[in-house]
């Protein structure tokens, strides 16, 4: 597949999601991710507004489903979701019941790796499965835990090619990137690049980061764009 800008919006609250969304569009992203944290504030709301004000655009619910997984994939497909998140570290029973609800609902399922104890393993057993994409995943506090601690952060790069390897569905990295990094993702043949904190939301206070974000986004988006991915 082509290379997908897709933008997290890890806000908490609906109407600078919007705002923030709006300009991301027409800086030229492909997909808005309705993040955890909107979720949590906004709940299926976010959801139906983002789905109102951007009838075309795909829109992924991270929801790290980890049980009730038809339920919760039904929930936001209704409300206008294209994706949902399901974690690998779930049982193998709900990631089948958000998979089946997906093919119910007309949402694709993405498999989230993170917290893994074999990330390479569990990005492929998402994917067997049924599970349509792979986010490859090192989590917040995880990363900023052992970084504080004064060891090495780890990164989603480490096992990227290895991730990318494995599985035959398309692959996203996520957790920590530079924006240079996040770029290079498709020439490690992931074609899925995520843009949210703390590349273009503040990661402390979770609100839009400073300076000319749209000028930023749309110079991502032609490097990412411009790319074949490996």
């Amino acid at each position: 597949m082509r290379p997908i800008v897709q933008i997290s919006l890890d806000l908490t609250n609906i109407d600078e999601a919007l705002e923030t969304a709006e300009l991301a569009m027409r800086a030229g992203v492909d997909w808005l991710e309705a993040g955890t944290p909107l979720i949590l504030a906004e709940g299926l709301h976010g959801v139906r507004e983002l789905r109102a004000a951007f009838p075309k655009t795909p829109i992924v619910a991270d929801l790290k489903t980890m049980d009730g997984g038809y339920l919760e994939a039904e929930m936001m497909a209704n409300a206008g979701a294209t994706h949902v998140v399901v974690m690998a570290r779930a049982h193998e029973e709900t990631i089948r019941c958000v998979v089946r609800a997906g093919a119910d609902f007309g949402c694709q399922v993405m498999g989230d790796n993170m917290v893994s104890e074999d990330m390479v393993a569990g990005a492929k057993r998402l994917e067997d499965l049924g599970c349509g994409f792979v986010i490859h995943h090192i989590g917040y506090d995880e990363r900023r835990g052992i970084a504080a601690r004064g060891d090495r952060m780890p990164s989603p790069l480490d096992q990227l090619r290895e991730v990318v390897e494995a599985v035959e569905v398309p692959v996203q990295a996520v957790g920590g990137l530079s924006i240079e990094q996040a770029i290079e993702c498709p020439k490690y043949g992931a074609p899925l690049v995520v843009l949210g904190a703390p590349l273009t939301i503040d990661a402390d206070a979770f609100r839009t980061a400073d300076g000319d974000l749209e000028a930023s986004l749309r110079m991502i988006c032609d490097a990412v764009h411009a790319q074949e991915v490996a």
